[in-house]
């Protein structure tokens, strides 16, 4: 029979591995977007990947509690220069995605 400390013990892993495997869904999910976002701007995605770059507990439309997740991805329009977007998250809900200008005309004057 389990002693209480390592019932409690294997519950504490089984709780941090849930939530681990729900956060690598909702940032496939923010991948999604930035992947629709940058093929209808004409852009291309850098890397093939977005970084979670900041988290903090807020307030969603559906629940009290939520967790707001920013990630950062790098995008190029043509090739030799690298610009930040970021895709943000409440929940499994997109809030917006927001990218550097890139207009090259605007950095070549």
């Amino acid at each position: 029979m389990l002693s209480n400390e390592t019932l409690i013990l294997i519950l504490v892993f089984a709780a941090f591995g849930a939530w681990f495997w729900h956060h690598l869904g909702i940032r496939q999910v923010a991948l999604g977007h930035a992947r629709r976002t940058l093929k209808e701007e004409g852009v291309q995605l850098l890397d093939q990947s977005i970084i979670l770059a900041r988290i903090r507990p807020c307030r969603s439309d559906e629940t009290l509690f939520a967790f707001k997740r920013y990630y950062q991805f790098e995008f190029t329009s043509i090739g030799d220069r690298r610009f930040l977007g970021w895709v943000i998250m409440v929940g499994r809900k997109l809030e917006k995605v927001e990218m550097q200008p890139y207009n090259e005309r605007n950095w070549l004057q």
